[in-house]
């Protein structure tokens, strides 16, 4: 039974502390809209989202409004869109980015992510469809979120895939050149890519997932970094204890809600990702964190050490809290979401290769960094690569989210709006990663990867 104590302490945290669900998301199946004909393929595809998730956003409404948690927003993640729409006779896929925008639109959601392919090993006829039709697919789109796998610890890394993608987002810069390069916010590539993800940019809804599936977020930066200030001076032991009760309770609230989305919306009861999401808000905040632990500025010696110890607390403390713990589970590090992230950029302390470091102990990987817009493709491929290195070496999702800002320096920021905030423009190395990059092929999986 719950006591008054404990029923003001979440109060408190959701008043004061910046405790909230960060989003439901419904998962898909669209295997059953595939047809050889694009139009007839894309209405399928429409008609089956706004079928299954019509009532997603009333019903997040309704329970937000009676149990008095806040769900930031609903989202809905499809099958890859180069796996369900590789029978259609086009070359085009823009128009199933459409039709996904327009359900969209017509269920009221937030995001909504798929127009994703998985070329791990490979890329077949429609993956290569699916990329070469990203950038016009996201400048075209408000709401569509896209997603490539390039590698996984069983597959290796598809250097062919990697040097595509780098090409790519350099075209998804370019085609949203007056956005600042927003089409780049929308579009992640990913090692070891999860199929049950609730966040965005990278959610899609796995083969190996039911027919629709509720997946939720939770999110509690700020109830975290209260919660250690109460242990201020402790040994590490005393603040590892701290995060993890911490998590329990976050990630108990989590699992409330998935249940009883799950249950009114006639869909499975997939996972609870208990990760921590950060927002530019202030006081939300995963870096500051960071320096309530003790590291004077997030991005200064100290900051992976104590990074890891976040991230492997709030598994261990969440993890008890739920019966089917998945996605990503750990801490984000988006430097424009996040306003301590933003700051340490700023000054200089947090920088690209520490953020590379940072990425070998939490949760995903490089994400919502803008570079300078003359990056060229082989340095953001090169990016990438490094990243799924480190993601297919140590059996982990690692991801990159970049930005290469047109018309944008070092110095400079670029204003996304929202939950996806502000990002300073991060200078890159100018040594050229071009012959690495043109070699192609597919770097062999890893001998950790021969478990049978």
């Amino acid at each position: 039974m719950l006591n008054q104590h404990e029923i003001f302490e979440t109060l408190n945290m959701i008043d004061e502390q910046h405790l909230d669900i960060r989003t439901i998301t419904m998962g898909i199946s669209l295997r059953s809209c595939a047809h050889p004909d694009p139009v007839i393929c894309a209405e399928k595809m429409y008609d089956k989202i706004t079928k299954y998730a019509e009532n997603l956003v009333k019903t997040g409404e309704e329970i937000e409004k009676e149990m008095g948690i806040p769900i930031i927003n609903k989202r809905i993640s499809v099958t890859p869109i180069a796996i369900a729409a590789e029978s259609c006779e086009t070359e085009d896929y823009t128009i199933f980015a459409k039709a996904l925008d327009k359900a969209a639109k017509e269920c009221g959601v937030n995001f909504i992510g798929g127009f994703s392919a998985l070329v791990q090993k490979g890329l077949t006829i429609g993956d290569r469809k699916l990329i070469k039709s990203i950038p016009e697919a996201l400048a075209v789109t408000d709401y569509v979120c896209s997603s490539v796998n390039v590698g996984s610890t069983r597959a290796g890394i598809n250097m062919d895939a990697v040097k595509l993608m780098g090409e790519t987002i350099k075209q998804a810069a370019e085609r949203t050149k007056d956005r600042d390069g927003f089409g780049c916010a929308k579009l992640v590539v990913f090692c070891n890519a999860v199929e049950d993800n609730p966040f965005m940019a990278g959610a899609f809804h796995g083969v190996g997932e039911p027919e629709c599936a509720i997946n939720v977020g939770v999110s509690g930066p700020g109830v975290v970094y209260h919660a250690l200030k109460g242990v201020k001076g402790q040994p590490f032991d005393v603040v590892a204890e701290t995060i993890k009760k911490t998590a329990f309770k976050i990630t108990r609230m989590g699992q409330l809600i998935a249940c009883e989305a799950s249950k009114r919306l006639g869909a499975e009861f997939g996972i609870v990702d208990l990760s921590l999401a950060p927002t530019p808000a202030i006081g939300d905040s995963v870096a500051r964190i960071l320096e309530e632990i003790g590291v004077g500025v997030c991005g200064t010696h100290g900051t992976t050490a104590a990074l890891a110890m976040l991230n492997d607390a709030v598994k261990k403390g969440g993890v008890m809290a739920s019966s089917h713990v998945g996605g990503l589970s750990g801490a984000f590090i988006p430097v424009s979401e996040d306003e301590g992230m933003i700051a340490a950029a700023q000054q200089g302390v947090l920088t690209l290769d520490k953020l590379e470091a940072m990425t070998c102990v939490c949760s995903v990987g490089l994400d919502m960094i803008a570079v300078p817009g003359d990056t060229s493709a082989e340095t953001i491929s090169a990016i990438i690569a490094d990243e799924a290195a480190i993601g297919m070496i140590n059996n982990k999702t690692t991801a990159v989210r970049i930005i290469p800002a047109p018309g944008k320096k070092v110095g400079d920021s670029i204003e996304m709006g929202g939950l996806l905030g502000t990002a300073p423009v991060m200078p890159v190395h100018g040594e050229s990663s071009v012959d690495f990059i043109n070699r192609g092929g597919r770097i062999p999986a890893p001998l950790n990867s021969l478990k049978n």
